[in-house]
């Protein structure tokens, strides 16, 4: 994943193993890929949430593929600290 770290850029769609849209990307915080406030899911947009690097598959076509399904992943994603 170190190489693919450097793909990964702002607004990139985060997709699972299946192809379903996880969530998008804001900007990477450390070994974290952090998510943009809009796909918030408790429909608030006010809280950004975040996906470890650990779980990028891929990144290509202009999309970060991770190695769960988007159900999954998207249980995954955990409210970040900071905005």
């Amino acid at each position: 994943m170190s190489g693919q770290r450097g793909m990964i850029q702002e607004h990139m769609e985060v997709v699972g193993s299946d192809g379903g849209h996880v969530r998008t990307v804001d900007r990477l915080e450390g070994e974290r890929i952090k998510l943009t406030r809009q796909d918030d899911p408790d429909g608030t947009r006010q809280h950004h949430h975040a996906l470890p690097l650990s779980l990028v598959a891929a990144v290509e076509g202009g999309q970060v593929r991770l190695t769960l399904p988007a159900d999954q992943a998207r249980h995954c994603a955990v409210m970040s600290g900071s905005s």
